[in-house]
């Protein structure tokens, strides 16, 4: 009940926002990205504007996983006012575009070449009919994990390189009386967690055969069973006051040391670089234990409407400065992603930075680049959804791991 009343207060004040309308030669956006690190990473672009002199109209509608802000597009577009540009991921772009909504950014593209640099796997949810519809901002790849050093340290436990090592790890912390791992009780998280463990448990063919392909047999089989199970794990190892709390005040726990380990995507790391960490010296971040020469990834991109004609001069300028190497090089420093062109420079990034880079650019060239199931890269929305009600459930203690692979035979096969 508390979840729909957000929801629903989440709609109708941003409904009741955007009474007030941007005027001519600005840009009205509605995003999610309102953390302390996504909000530092957005002023970037923002600024970027203001020299230009080209206004922001913010419309920022809080939760990590977008749901919320999807919500409020799905109203104001209804209502006939669609925003200028709107933060989007995965297959809810290409929805928007198939349904016609979207401007056509072709003549931007073709101007500064974004074909030659955007990598395939993002042009697959950047363009419809051959028309780009969105400008890629980032590349995160989710499937990190970000620790405290110093309690590592102090705990004698190094980087654990698989499975074992890691629930060793767990056990040593919570026999010091430290939350082993912090994590916030919404759909979506535990859906990032259970996109790691299935990766390392069916291995890359069947991570693709299972929410790709959505193949039954794989879906229903042991090796998924055996990701249920280590799911259960993991939930003995969060803390009591998990349910509800946002991704980035499970960071939090992490930085203020309250914490030892953290599953999230690299997004996390704004939230340590804006409390004025160091990698490697105050934190660390490293595949998750049986990943480390895959990649599963999501890419935020900036859909903009069509509002009722040509794209406007605000939203090619934009989409322009959205794609302009400087700015992919200056966001995704703070933003904690990489970027989405192929041919920026490395220099300016921290070591994490500099590691996500080279990770990105192995597993795309081995194949084993993968869009993630838990951020809408894998399937569509109706088998994402289908996917979390069965995950949080499994996590929730409602399905043991038997019960939770039938279910989610059953979920997908409805849902698909």
């Amino acid at each position: 009940m508390r979840a729909i009343l957000k929801t629903k207060a989440a709609v109708v004040g941003a409904l009741m926002a955007s009474t007030t309308m941007a005027s001519a030669g600005d840009v009205e956006v509605l995003h999610w990205w309102t953390s302390g690190g996504e909000a530092a990473a957005l002023n970037v672009l923002k600024q970027d504007l203001e020299g230009q002199g080209i206004g922001w109209t913010d419309m920022p509608v809080a939760g990590g996983g977008g749901e919320q802000a999807m919500t409020v597009l799905r109203a104001r577009v209804t209502a006939g006012n669609a925003p200028t540009a709107v933060q989007g991921l995965g297959f809810d772009i290409l929805d928007w575009g198939n349904q016609g909504a979207l401007a056509d950014l072709n003549e931007v593209a073709a101007k500064e070449g974004w074909d030659e640099v955007v990598p395939d796997a993002l042009k697959a949810f950047a363009k419809v009919d051959g028309k780009w519809v969105s400008a890629p901002v980032n590349v995160h790849s989710t499937n990190w994990v970000w620790a405290n050093k110093a309690v590592l340290d102090a705990n004698g436990i190094g980087v654990p390189t698989n499975w074992e090592e890691f629930t060793a790890a767990l056990d040593t912390l919570k026999a010091a009386g430290i939350t082993p791992i912090a994590h916030g009780g919404q759909a979506w998280q535990e859906a990032t967690v259970f996109d790691a463990i299935a990766m390392s448990v069916l291995g890359p063919d069947g991570y693709k055969a299972a929410f790709i392909d959505l193949d039954e047999g794989t879906l229903g089989s042991d090796a998924m069973k055996e990701a249920f199970d280590r799911m259960a794990v993991i939930r003995a190892n969060v803390d009591d006051n998990f349910s509800g709390r946002d991704w980035n005040l499970a960071t939090a726990m992490v930085i203020n040391g309250e914490a030892g380990f953290q599953m999230m995507g690299d997004w996390a790391k704004g939230e340590f670089l804006n409390a004025g960490k160091v990698p490697g010296e105050d934190f660390l971040c490293f595949r998750f234990p049986g990943t480390t020469e895959q990649v599963t990834f999501n890419a935020d991109q900036f859909m903009m409407f069509d509002q009722g004609g040509s794209v406007s001069t605000e939203q090619a300028a934009l989409a322009s400065a959205i794609l302009s190497p400087s700015f992919q090089s200056a966001f995704n420093v703070v933003k904690g992603s990489v970027p989405a062109r192929t041919d920026v420079s490395d220099a300016d990034f921290d070591a994490c930075g500099k590691q996500g880079m080279k990770d990105l650019a192995a597993a795309a060239a081995s194949g084993n680049l993968f869009g993630s199931m838990a951020h809408g890269h894998a399937a569509p929305a109706s088998v994402k959804n289908a996917i979390y009600d069965v995950v949080t459930a499994h996590f929730n203690g409602e399905y043991d791991s038997q019960t939770a692979v039938e279910e989610l035979v059953d979920a997908v096969s409805i849902a698909k």
